[in-house]
Protein backbone atom coordinates (compact mmCIF):
# COMPACT_ATOMS: atom_id res chain seq x y z
CA UNK A 1 0.00 0.00 0.00
CA UNK A 2 1.80 3.11 -1.34
CA UNK A 3 2.15 5.93 1.35
CA UNK A 4 2.66 9.46 1.28
CA UNK A 5 5.90 10.89 2.00
CA UNK A 6 5.57 12.99 5.13
CA UNK A 7 7.45 14.10 8.37
CA UNK A 8 5.10 11.85 10.96
CA UNK A 9 5.74 12.02 14.50
CA UNK A 10 6.28 8.37 16.29
CA UNK A 11 6.23 7.57 19.89
CA UNK A 12 9.45 6.71 20.06
CA UNK A 13 12.75 8.06 21.80
CA UNK A 14 12.68 12.06 21.48
CA UNK A 15 16.14 12.57 21.28
CA UNK A 16 16.48 10.86 17.97
CA UNK A 17 14.01 12.57 16.83
CA UNK A 18 14.53 16.27 18.06
CA UNK A 19 16.52 18.13 14.60
CA UNK A 20 13.74 16.76 12.35
CA UNK A 21 10.56 19.14 13.21
CA UNK A 22 11.69 21.59 10.06
CA UNK A 23 11.40 18.39 7.69
CA UNK A 24 13.20 17.49 4.41
CA UNK A 25 13.77 20.33 1.74
CA UNK A 26 13.79 19.06 -1.61
CA UNK A 27 16.68 19.71 -4.23
CA UNK A 28 15.31 20.36 -7.98
CA UNK A 29 13.94 16.97 -9.27
CA UNK A 30 15.45 17.18 -12.29
CA UNK A 31 18.04 14.42 -13.08
CA UNK A 32 21.20 15.44 -15.51
CA UNK A 33 22.67 13.03 -17.70
CA UNK A 34 26.40 12.01 -18.11
CA UNK A 35 26.76 15.00 -20.83
CA UNK A 36 24.94 17.58 -18.41
CA UNK A 37 21.71 17.46 -20.27
CA UNK A 38 18.54 17.65 -18.58
CA UNK A 39 17.04 13.91 -18.55
CA UNK A 40 14.06 12.68 -20.05
CA UNK A 41 11.23 13.45 -17.02
CA UNK A 42 8.86 10.30 -18.37
CA UNK A 43 10.07 6.95 -16.81
CA UNK A 44 11.91 4.51 -18.62
CA UNK A 45 13.34 1.01 -17.80
CA UNK A 46 16.49 0.80 -16.32
CA UNK A 47 19.74 -0.72 -19.14
CA UNK A 48 20.65 -4.18 -18.36
CA UNK A 49 24.08 -2.70 -17.15
CA UNK A 50 23.38 0.08 -15.06
CA UNK A 51 26.69 1.10 -14.77
CA UNK A 52 27.01 1.16 -18.58
CA UNK A 53 30.60 -0.37 -17.79
CA UNK A 54 32.22 1.76 -15.95
CA UNK A 55 34.04 1.55 -12.77
CA UNK A 56 34.11 3.72 -9.62
CA UNK A 57 31.95 7.20 -9.30
CA UNK A 58 31.67 7.36 -13.15
CA UNK A 59 29.59 3.76 -12.91
CA UNK A 60 27.65 4.73 -9.61
CA UNK A 61 27.06 7.94 -11.38
CA UNK A 62 25.36 6.06 -14.32
CA UNK A 63 23.22 3.62 -12.10
CA UNK A 64 21.61 6.50 -10.02
CA UNK A 65 21.19 8.21 -13.29
CA UNK A 66 19.14 4.98 -14.51
CA UNK A 67 17.29 4.59 -11.46
CA UNK A 68 16.28 7.82 -11.42
CA UNK A 69 15.22 7.57 -15.13
CA UNK A 70 12.31 4.61 -13.76
CA UNK A 71 11.01 6.87 -11.26
CA UNK A 72 7.46 9.56 -11.78
CA UNK A 73 8.65 13.11 -11.47
CA UNK A 74 7.16 12.44 -7.80
CA UNK A 75 8.96 9.87 -6.96
CA UNK A 76 12.55 11.77 -7.74
CA UNK A 77 11.29 14.93 -5.46
CA UNK A 78 11.36 11.92 -2.83
CA UNK A 79 14.74 10.57 -3.85
CA UNK A 80 16.93 14.25 -4.81
CA UNK A 81 16.98 16.10 -2.29
CA UNK A 82 19.34 19.68 -1.12
CA UNK A 83 22.94 18.64 0.24
CA UNK A 84 22.03 20.78 3.66
CA UNK A 85 23.08 19.90 7.27
CA UNK A 86 19.55 19.56 8.29
CA UNK A 87 18.84 16.67 5.30
CA UNK A 88 22.67 15.06 5.95
CA UNK A 89 21.95 14.80 9.94
CA UNK A 90 18.35 13.25 9.23
CA UNK A 91 18.70 9.43 10.13
CA UNK A 92 18.27 7.03 12.61
CA UNK A 93 19.14 3.58 13.84
CA UNK A 94 15.45 3.20 14.92
CA UNK A 95 12.62 1.49 12.85
CA UNK A 96 10.75 4.48 12.79
CA UNK A 97 10.23 4.32 8.85
CA UNK A 98 10.04 7.39 6.88
CA UNK A 99 9.46 10.01 10.04
CA UNK A 100 13.25 9.71 10.96
CA UNK A 101 15.00 9.51 7.67
CA UNK A 102 14.75 10.89 4.04
CA UNK A 103 14.51 9.15 0.57
CA UNK A 104 12.34 6.76 -0.87
CA UNK A 105 11.39 3.38 0.73
CA UNK A 106 12.12 0.29 -0.75
CA UNK A 107 8.80 -0.60 -0.13
CA UNK A 108 7.27 1.70 -2.46
CA UNK A 109 9.52 0.64 -5.41
CA UNK A 110 8.07 -1.40 -8.12
CA UNK A 111 10.36 -4.64 -9.02
CA UNK A 112 12.19 -3.20 -11.94
CA UNK A 113 12.89 0.24 -9.44
CA UNK A 114 13.82 -1.94 -7.10
CA UNK A 115 16.50 -3.57 -8.97
CA UNK A 116 17.72 -0.74 -10.20
CA UNK A 117 17.94 1.12 -6.58
CA UNK A 118 20.08 -2.37 -5.68
CA UNK A 119 22.42 -1.58 -8.70
CA UNK A 120 23.47 2.07 -7.31
CA UNK A 121 23.73 0.51 -3.92
CA UNK A 122 26.16 -2.31 -5.43
CA UNK A 123 27.73 0.24 -7.54
CA UNK A 124 28.32 2.66 -4.29
CA UNK A 125 29.34 -0.17 -1.66
CA UNK A 126 32.23 -2.99 -0.86
CA UNK A 127 32.66 -6.26 -2.59
CA UNK A 128 33.96 -7.85 0.07
CA UNK A 129 32.16 -11.32 1.37
CA UNK A 130 30.63 -10.35 4.74
CA UNK A 131 31.00 -6.63 3.70
CA UNK A 132 29.68 -3.55 1.69
CA UNK A 133 26.67 -5.12 -0.40
CA UNK A 134 27.11 -8.11 1.13
CA UNK A 135 26.59 -6.99 4.78
CA UNK A 136 23.57 -5.19 3.72
CA UNK A 137 21.67 -7.26 2.38
CA UNK A 138 22.12 -9.59 5.31
CA UNK A 139 21.03 -6.43 7.55
CA UNK A 140 17.84 -6.51 5.90
CA UNK A 141 17.54 -9.89 5.88
CA UNK A 142 17.68 -9.76 9.64
CA UNK A 143 15.53 -7.11 9.87
CA UNK A 144 12.51 -9.10 8.08
CA UNK A 145 12.99 -11.66 10.28
CA UNK A 146 12.21 -8.98 12.94
CA UNK A 147 9.31 -7.93 11.05
CA UNK A 148 7.50 -12.02 10.93
CA UNK A 149 8.19 -12.24 14.58
CA UNK A 150 7.83 -9.09 15.89
CA UNK A 151 4.16 -8.76 17.51
CA UNK A 152 2.72 -5.49 17.59
CA UNK A 153 0.02 -6.12 20.12
CA UNK A 154 2.42 -7.72 22.72
CA UNK A 155 5.27 -5.16 22.34
CA UNK A 156 8.59 -5.96 21.77
CA UNK A 157 9.77 -9.06 23.40
CA UNK A 158 7.17 -11.58 21.81
CA UNK A 159 9.80 -13.17 19.39
CA UNK A 160 11.53 -15.01 22.86
CA UNK A 161 12.94 -18.21 20.80
CA UNK A 162 15.42 -18.88 18.07
CA UNK A 163 15.08 -16.48 15.01
CA UNK A 164 12.99 -18.11 12.01
CA UNK A 165 15.28 -19.62 8.72
CA UNK A 166 15.76 -17.40 6.42
CA UNK A 167 18.53 -17.04 3.65
CA UNK A 168 19.76 -13.80 3.82
CA UNK A 169 21.68 -13.85 -0.17
CA UNK A 170 17.68 -14.93 -1.18
CA UNK A 171 15.86 -12.29 0.88
CA UNK A 172 11.88 -11.67 -0.50
CA UNK A 173 11.32 -8.53 -2.04
CA UNK A 174 11.01 -5.84 0.83
CA UNK A 175 7.01 -5.71 0.63
CA UNK A 176 4.69 -2.02 0.80
CA UNK A 177 5.20 0.49 3.45
CA UNK A 178 1.61 0.18 5.30
CA UNK A 179 -0.25 2.94 5.59
CA UNK A 180 -0.54 2.57 10.02
CA UNK A 181 2.47 3.92 11.25
CA UNK A 182 3.04 2.07 14.70
CA UNK A 183 5.44 2.78 17.22
CA UNK A 184 7.72 0.06 15.55
CA UNK A 185 8.12 -0.53 11.85
CA UNK A 186 10.52 -3.52 11.06
CA UNK A 187 11.05 -4.61 7.53
CA UNK A 188 13.52 -4.62 4.51
CA UNK A 189 10.43 -2.27 2.78
CA UNK A 190 11.39 0.15 5.61
CA UNK A 191 14.94 1.32 4.21
CA UNK A 192 15.21 4.81 2.20
CA UNK A 193 17.43 5.29 -0.29
CA UNK A 194 18.29 9.18 -1.02
CA UNK A 195 20.65 11.48 -2.64
CA UNK A 196 21.74 14.66 -1.28
CA UNK A 197 22.50 16.73 -4.14
CA UNK A 198 22.52 15.72 -7.53
CA UNK A 199 24.82 12.79 -8.44
CA UNK A 200 27.31 13.78 -10.93
CA UNK A 201 30.89 13.62 -11.46
CA UNK A 202 31.31 17.34 -10.56
CA UNK A 203 30.28 18.86 -7.44
CA UNK A 204 29.59 17.49 -3.58
CA UNK A 205 26.83 14.88 -3.51
CA UNK A 206 26.02 12.02 -1.00
CA UNK A 207 24.49 8.99 -1.38
CA UNK A 208 21.87 8.15 1.79
CA UNK A 209 20.92 4.97 2.64
CA UNK A 210 19.10 3.17 5.87
CA UNK A 211 16.43 2.16 7.58
CA UNK A 212 15.98 -0.25 11.13
CA UNK A 213 20.00 -0.52 11.99
CA UNK A 214 21.14 1.10 9.36
CA UNK A 215 22.49 4.30 8.06
CA UNK A 216 24.97 4.93 5.10
CA UNK A 217 26.22 7.63 4.19
CA UNK A 218 28.95 8.02 1.16
CA UNK A 219 30.13 11.09 0.20
CA UNK A 220 31.93 12.57 -3.35
CA UNK A 221 33.75 15.54 -4.59
CA UNK A 222 34.18 16.22 -8.08
CA UNK A 223 34.06 12.46 -9.58
CA UNK A 224 36.22 11.05 -6.26
CA UNK A 225 34.92 9.43 -2.44
CA UNK A 226 35.67 11.28 0.58
CA UNK A 227 34.24 10.08 3.24
CA UNK A 228 32.12 7.11 4.42
CA UNK A 229 30.77 8.34 7.50
CA UNK A 230 28.88 8.26 9.90
CA UNK A 231 27.76 4.94 9.28
CA UNK A 232 25.64 2.99 11.49
CA UNK A 233 25.36 -0.56 11.89
CA UNK A 234 23.85 -2.83 14.13
CA UNK A 235 21.59 -6.22 13.76
CA UNK A 236 19.31 -8.40 15.33
CA UNK A 237 19.42 -10.81 15.50
CA UNK A 238 23.04 -11.49 15.28
CA UNK A 239 22.78 -14.86 13.88
CA UNK A 240 20.45 -17.16 12.08
CA UNK A 241 20.03 -20.45 9.80
CA UNK A 242 19.50 -19.65 6.30
CA UNK A 243 17.49 -21.85 3.87
CA UNK A 244 20.31 -23.51 2.78
CA UNK A 245 21.31 -24.77 6.48
CA UNK A 246 24.41 -21.93 7.07
CA UNK A 247 24.40 -19.95 9.42
CA UNK A 248 24.57 -16.04 9.01
CA UNK A 249 26.05 -13.91 10.80
CA UNK A 250 25.64 -10.33 9.61
CA UNK A 251 28.57 -8.48 11.36
CA UNK A 252 30.49 -11.06 12.14
CA UNK A 253 33.73 -9.40 10.38
CA UNK A 254 33.05 -6.66 13.24
CA UNK A 255 32.56 -8.49 16.08
CA UNK A 256 35.58 -10.82 15.42
CA UNK A 257 37.53 -8.45 14.61
CA UNK A 258 37.11 -6.37 17.52
CA UNK A 259 37.20 -9.25 19.64
CA UNK A 260 41.11 -10.44 18.37
CA UNK A 261 41.67 -6.57 19.24
CA UNK A 262 41.02 -6.90 22.55
CA UNK A 263 41.97 -10.58 23.37
CA UNK A 264 45.30 -9.40 21.81
CA UNK A 265 46.05 -7.15 24.93
CA UNK A 266 48.01 -8.06 27.92
CA UNK A 267 46.68 -7.60 31.93
CA UNK A 268 48.89 -4.13 31.86
CA UNK A 269 47.38 -2.99 28.73
CA UNK A 270 43.69 -3.93 29.34
CA UNK A 271 43.67 -1.65 32.65
CA UNK A 272 45.63 0.86 30.64
CA UNK A 273 42.50 1.02 27.75
CA UNK A 274 39.56 0.06 30.66
CA UNK A 275 37.22 3.20 30.45
CA UNK A 276 35.46 4.42 34.22
CA UNK A 277 32.71 4.85 32.49
CA UNK A 278 29.90 1.85 31.40
CA UNK A 279 27.76 2.46 28.23
CA UNK A 280 24.46 1.24 27.19
CA UNK A 281 24.73 2.34 23.66
CA UNK A 282 27.28 3.92 21.66
CA UNK A 283 28.09 7.95 22.43
CA UNK A 284 28.11 9.60 19.06
CA UNK A 285 25.45 8.19 17.26
CA UNK A 286 22.20 9.65 15.43
CA UNK A 287 21.92 13.49 15.75
CA UNK A 288 25.03 13.45 18.01
CA UNK A 289 27.14 15.25 15.50
CA UNK A 290 30.10 16.01 16.45
CA UNK A 291 29.38 15.24 20.09
CA UNK A 292 32.96 13.45 20.46
CA UNK A 293 34.73 13.50 24.11
CA UNK A 294 36.90 16.57 24.86
CA UNK A 295 40.17 13.51 25.95
CA UNK A 296 40.70 10.93 24.18
CA UNK A 297 40.74 7.59 26.53
CA UNK A 298 42.40 4.62 26.68
CA UNK A 299 45.65 2.54 26.01
CA UNK A 300 47.40 4.73 23.62
CA UNK A 301 48.30 2.64 19.96
CA UNK A 302 51.55 3.79 19.80
CA UNK A 303 52.47 1.70 23.29
CA UNK A 304 51.66 -1.31 21.53
CA UNK A 305 53.25 -3.70 19.86
CA UNK A 306 53.76 -4.16 15.80
CA UNK A 307 51.36 -6.72 15.67
CA UNK A 308 48.59 -5.66 17.52
CA UNK A 309 48.67 -2.11 15.95
CA UNK A 310 48.01 -4.02 12.93
CA UNK A 311 44.99 -5.52 14.48
CA UNK A 312 44.08 -1.95 15.70
CA UNK A 313 43.43 -1.11 11.77
CA UNK A 314 42.12 -4.67 11.29
CA UNK A 315 39.50 -3.52 13.44
CA UNK A 316 38.92 -0.44 11.45
CA UNK A 317 38.64 -1.78 8.48
CA UNK A 318 34.86 -4.02 8.49
CA UNK A 319 33.35 -0.14 9.06
CA UNK A 320 35.62 1.44 6.64
CA UNK A 321 34.55 -0.83 3.91
CA UNK A 322 31.14 -0.13 3.30
CA UNK A 323 32.11 2.33 1.04
CA UNK A 324 33.42 1.27 -2.62
CA UNK A 325 36.90 -0.23 -2.53
CA UNK A 326 38.92 2.44 -4.03
CA UNK A 327 37.26 5.00 -1.19
CA UNK A 328 37.83 2.62 1.64
CA UNK A 329 41.48 1.97 0.70
CA UNK A 330 41.90 5.98 0.87
CA UNK A 331 40.34 6.18 3.75
CA UNK A 332 42.92 3.53 5.52
CA UNK A 333 45.39 5.29 4.20
CA UNK A 334 44.97 7.95 6.46
CA UNK A 335 43.79 5.99 9.72
CA UNK A 336 46.90 3.82 9.04
CA UNK A 337 49.06 7.23 9.17
CA UNK A 338 47.51 7.93 12.70
CA UNK A 339 47.12 4.92 14.27
CA UNK A 340 50.53 6.36 17.07
CA UNK A 341 47.50 9.17 18.00
CA UNK A 342 44.61 6.86 18.12
CA UNK A 343 43.72 5.05 21.28
CA UNK A 344 41.80 2.04 22.17
CA UNK A 345 39.12 1.92 25.51
CA UNK A 346 37.56 -0.99 26.67
CA UNK A 347 34.28 -1.21 29.00
CA UNK A 348 32.59 -4.06 30.21
CA UNK A 349 33.54 -7.71 29.31
CA UNK A 350 35.53 -8.57 25.98
CA UNK A 351 33.57 -11.87 25.08
CA UNK A 352 30.79 -9.32 23.21
CA UNK A 353 28.29 -11.39 24.44
CA UNK A 354 26.69 -9.33 27.37
CA UNK A 355 24.76 -5.97 27.62
CA UNK A 356 27.95 -3.38 28.33
CA UNK A 357 30.65 -4.89 26.39
CA UNK A 358 31.61 -1.66 24.59
CA UNK A 359 34.93 -1.18 22.44
CA UNK A 360 36.09 2.20 21.58
CA UNK A 361 38.90 3.21 18.32
CA UNK A 362 39.34 7.03 18.75
CA UNK A 363 41.96 8.45 16.37
CA UNK A 364 43.00 11.91 15.37
CA UNK A 365 40.10 11.36 12.48
CA UNK A 366 38.56 7.78 13.06
CA UNK A 367 36.36 6.72 15.50
CA UNK A 368 34.47 3.72 16.35
CA UNK A 369 32.22 2.10 18.80
CA UNK A 370 31.32 -1.48 19.24
CA UNK A 371 28.20 -2.07 22.05
CA UNK A 372 26.33 -5.29 23.04
CA UNK A 373 22.79 -5.02 24.19
CA UNK A 374 20.05 -6.98 25.23
CA UNK A 375 17.87 -8.43 22.82
CA UNK A 376 14.52 -6.03 22.08
CA UNK A 377 12.32 -8.37 19.73
CA UNK A 378 14.42 -11.66 20.78
CA UNK A 379 14.91 -10.66 24.76
CA UNK A 380 16.72 -13.92 25.62
CA UNK A 381 19.45 -12.73 22.94
CA UNK A 382 21.85 -10.08 22.65
CA UNK A 383 22.25 -7.80 19.90
CA UNK A 384 24.78 -5.35 18.68
CA UNK A 385 25.06 -1.19 18.08
CA UNK A 386 27.51 0.13 16.19
CA UNK A 387 29.09 3.66 14.56
CA UNK A 388 32.25 4.49 12.45
CA UNK A 389 32.87 8.28 12.19
CA UNK A 390 35.34 10.04 11.20
CA UNK A 391 35.94 13.67 13.17
CA UNK A 392 36.57 15.95 10.40
CA UNK A 393 35.12 14.01 7.41
CA UNK A 394 31.33 12.94 8.19
CA UNK A 395 29.58 14.18 5.52
CA UNK A 396 32.54 15.20 3.57
CA UNK A 397 33.42 17.66 5.95
CA UNK A 398 30.93 20.13 4.58
CA UNK A 399 29.34 20.67 7.81
CA UNK A 400 30.58 22.06 11.60
CA UNK A 401 28.53 20.74 14.36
Amino acid sequence: MKHPKAWRGVALAATALAVLGAGIATANAATVDNKGGAANNQAKAAPKDPTRGAKGVAGLVNAANAFLDTLSDDQKAEVLIDFTAENAAAWSNLPCAGTCRPGIALGDLTAEQLTAAKAVLAAATGTGTGTGIDQINDILAADDLLAADYDPSTGPGGGGGPAPSSDASAAPAPSAPSGGMGAFQYGSGYYYLAFLGTPSLTGTWELGFGGHHLAVHVTYKNGKGVSASPFFIGVEPISYTGADGATVEAMARQKNAIAALTGSLSTKQLTAATLTESFGDVLVGPQQDGNFPATKEGVAVRTLAPKQKKLVLDAIKPWVAVADDATAQQLLKVYESELDRTFVGVSGGTGYDTQGDYVRIDGPSVWVEFVVQNGIVYQDQVHYHTVYRDHTRDYGGEFSF
